[in-house]
């Protein structure tokens, strides 16, 4: 078994859950820090149980040649500058989402990865939820038919309460609702119905409770979402404002049965009568220590081991970030956007 040594860019709250993942798998070996600021190596020694340089410049940072792997977890906007760079240095990347802010940037980072053939994982984490997993394999198998209508709505109330509200509520940090958060939800629709979105239209809107007043852009969406063939809806909302418990629903139905949540139903099946449960975990939490990011980056170290393209690398990501560039342009014109305009 190969040990993958990884220097993380940005030490916040996201990259404390990937160093204490990091460190408890035992193919990846945390070697060293990027951050602004002045980390003491005695104190992650001590919370983490690992020895790391820490780096306050990111070039020299790329000079380190015990890096295999930069895991980038800063703020959304520094994400194409530092994976354009840890490419050209020839380093694999983890990126968090959202890759970039803006479809410029998307298409420039899309092209120095490939460009430099380095191996990508982008942190799509729904994906590997057993959840998700479960409703892939029902589809593969053809135990719903064929899909019509998808849905997957994303209710989670991003307020001073949550760790990232101090930027994230600026526009050039956050970008939009369904660019910052609700992407989760719009990239499980995509990979599970495995369709190419035409055109999609987009309204927004926010709370208007003066706690969210800060926010310079709307905090929750609609999508409709229209694919190539024709023969499939879709819908994603994105409600980042909200005043309840986190929710995540994903909804797929089909022509002989449908999947909701941890729910399954299908006429393919005899003997069925109503909704079967699923024994698996559901997207039920917001916070970074329940993402499954064990699951993620053991799946990158087997494709890292065996050459194989991951099934969540930019590429993937890029397509799922095409389509929120798009909604957010609906969103902001008030018309259907067709995804001609976001080709490379």
């Amino acid at each position: 078994m190969k040990v993958y040594r990884v220097g993380i860019v940005g030490f916040g709250w996201v990259a404390g859950a990937h160093m204490k993942t990091f460190a408890e798998l035992p193919n990846f070996e945390p070697v060293a820090i990027m951050s602004r600021r002045k980390l003491n190596p005695a104190d992650i020694k001590a919370e983490y149980g690992v020895d790391v340089k820490i780096y306050n410049d990111y070039d020299e940072f790329l000079k380190d040649k015990s890096i295999d792997i930069v895991d980038i977890c800063t703020p959304h906007p520094f994400h194409p500058e530092q994976t354009i760079k840890a490419a050209n240095a020839g380093k694999n990347l983890i990126i968090e989402k959202p890759i970039a802010l803006n479809f410029e940037d998307a298409v420039k980072m899309l092209e120095a990865v490939e460009k430099n053939g380095v191996m990508t994982s982008v942190c799509f984490e729904v994906r590997f939820i057993s959840v998700s997993q479960a409703m892939k394999s029902i589809i593969e198998q053809n135990l719903i038919g064929d899909i019509y209508y998808a849905e997957a709505d994303y209710f989670h109330g991003i307020g001073p309460w949550y760790k990232q509200f101090e930027w994230n509520i600026k526009k050039d940090m956050g970008g939009s609702s369904l660019l910052t958060a609700g992407c989760h939800a719009l990239d499980i629709l995509l990979w599970l119905v495995n369709g190419e979105v035409e055109e999609v239209f987009s309204y927004s809107t926010k709370n208007p409770n003066e706690v969210y007043a800060p926010y310079e852009y709307d905090t929750t969406s609609v999508t409709l979402l229209k694919f190539k063939d024709r023969k499939i809806l879709g819908k994603v909302a994105s409600v980042t404002d909200c005043m309840q418990p986190y929710v995540f629903n994903v909804n797929i139905v089909g022509s002989h049965g449908t999947i909701k949540n941890d729910q399954f139903y299908t006429k393919k099946i005899e003997g069925l009568t109503d909704w079967s449960k699923l024994a698996v975990q559901l997207i039920d939490s917001g916070d970074v220590a329940h993402h499954p990011y064990k699951e993620q980056f053991s799946y990158y170290a087997k494709c890292l081991d065996e050459g194989k393209t991951p099934m969540n690398d930019l590429k993937s990501a890029f397509e799922t970030h095409r389509v929120i560039f798009a909604a957010d342009k609906s969103a902001e014109t008030g018309k259907p956007v067709s995804l001609k305009e976001f080709e490379r």
